[in-house]
């Protein structure tokens, strides 16, 4: 049986290099359309996926994506984006230009399936994935443990939501820089690990997996999270319906499409979110638009799951909408935002997140990296016992880490989710003329 699947596997594989053989995509890069930002146009054979790859190597490169139009009925997918720099100003650096020419052009690899998520084989390192319930100071503990075992961190990304943590690391061995492959010390550092996530809460889920694969970090995070069923919400939990994300499902039954409307404050990487949710999911985008307006974004979807349905009842219609919430909930960056930029040292990430937990500061997302012997992290702390941090204890720990190693670069007030107090609007208002249209949105009551 799995030499069928795999046989079966290929056998797709090679019909969508045909496919693409035959029809090779398009892409047109243009800074003369748009006063104040670069249009990216691509044109290509369609498929399952295809609109999360593209929306995934453009936010790779850090692109703010203002605008966006997206239309895919049939066998064709054609996209505008409108994109700029985190300043605002057009892409003018012809390295950047060149590389998206490349990326999504006819040379590029964006075409073949994603089933396996990205995921490439590495020795370079050994990645390990944690989920399980968020508490203060969890992060260090996880940090001690790796750091006991000989571990040294040199890349990982971690988020909190809803008291669920995921995380994804990379590491190496302390004494070679290398992955570690030995069975017996990787089973030793999954039981550890895991003991670590459970807590004095024995009955607590938690799983740790230990591999060599390397998978899109963000991407495997949202699987995590969404697995790990951090969009169900106990009534205690709820946020305040003024701060929650404006997310509506509707159905129009002259076109069999399910439409999906958001409105929320915008952030980078916010369409990557959402796309990347409801293709994990499994439904597909036929049409969408996309539109900022000051601090607000809109995003409109045309949606049918994968079996060519629009969402069948009102529990479906509930469920999307609850983990496109959660999606656009997981990145916004609750707490201060601090910089460390260091010289790399084996055990800096265990020391830097045991001074946080000593000093009553939770994390609520981390960001580790390691670039040519530099580590440049940043971290989202907030008071353990959720007051608002105290600069006197931020002071304290720069005296320890270092004023010019570790930097302040937010304040606990610019992170809180914006209020939304308006209705969401419809893009395509034209569109709901008939009277077929049934609104099925959503009215959430909690006790």
């Amino acid at each position: 049986m799995e030499m069928n699947m795999s046989f079966s596997h290929d056998m797709d594989d090679e019909y969508e290099k045909l496919i693409r053989r035959m029809n090779p995509p398009r892409v047109v890069v243009d800074n003369e359309a748009c006063k104040n930002a670069t249009v990216i146009r691509v044109d290509s054979a369609n498929k399952h996926g295809i609109l999360l790859e593209v929306v995934q190597i453009l936010t790779d490169i850090n692109l703010i994506i203002t605008k966006a139009y997206i239309s895919s009925d049939g066998n064709w997918f054609m996209d505008v984006f409108n994109v700029t720099d985190h300043d605002g100003n057009k892409i003018l650096d012809e390295g950047i230009l060149d590389y998206i020419r490349k990326s999504l052009g006819p040379e590029s690899c964006f075409i073949p399936s994603m089933r396996s998520v990205g995921v490439k084989q590495s020795m370079d390192h050994t990645a390990i994935e944690l989920t399980g319930s968020d508490r203060p100071g969890l992060l260090s503990e996880v940090c001690a443990v790796l750091r006991h075992l000989k571990c040294n961190v040199v890349n990982a990304e971690v988020w909190t939501h809803n008291t669920h943590a995921a995380a994804v690391m990379q590491v190496t061995d302390e004494e070679t820089g290398t992955a570690i492959t030995d069975p017996e010390r990787l089973a030793k550092i999954k039981t550890l690990l895991c003991n670590v996530l459970k807590g004095s809460n024995k009955s607590s889920l938690a799983k740790t997996v230990v591999s060599h694969s390397v998978t899109h970090t963000e991407r495997r995070l949202h699987q995590m999270m969404f697995a790990d069923r951090d969009y169900e919400r106990a009534g205690e939990d709820v946020l305040d319906d003024r701060q929650r994300p404006n997310v509506n499902v509707v159905n129009w039954y002259d076109k069999d499409y399910s439409v999906v409307t958001i409105r929320c404050k915008d952030r980078p990487k916010l369409l990557f979110d959402t796309v990347c949710t409801l293709t994990d999911m499994d439904y597909v985008v036929f049409h969408a638009n996309i539109d900022t307006l000051g601090t607000d974004s809109y995003q409109e979807y045309y949606i049918r799951h994968i079996d060519g349905s629009p969402a069948k009842s009102d529990a479906e219609r509930q469920r999307v909408t609850q983990c496109l919430e959660a999606a656009i909930a997981r990145r916004v960056s609750e707490g201060l935002k601090l910089e460390l930029c260091t010289t790399d040292r084996v055990g800096l990430l265990s020391d830097v997140t045991r001074i946080f937990r000593e000093n009553s500061l939770s994390v609520t997302r981390a960001e580790v990296t390691t670039k040519a012997g530099k580590a440049v992290n940043t971290f989202y702390v907030r008071d353990a016992s959720g007051y608002p941090v105290d600069a006197k204890t931020i002071d304290s720990i720069r005296q320890v880490i270092g004023q010019t190693i570790l930097k302040v670069k937010g304040n606990p007030e610019d992170n809180k989710p914006n209020a939304q107090e308006s209705p969401t609007r419809f893009l395509f208002g034209g569109l709901f003329k008939s009277r077929s249209f049934v609104n099925f949105s959503l009215v959430r009551s909690y006790s």
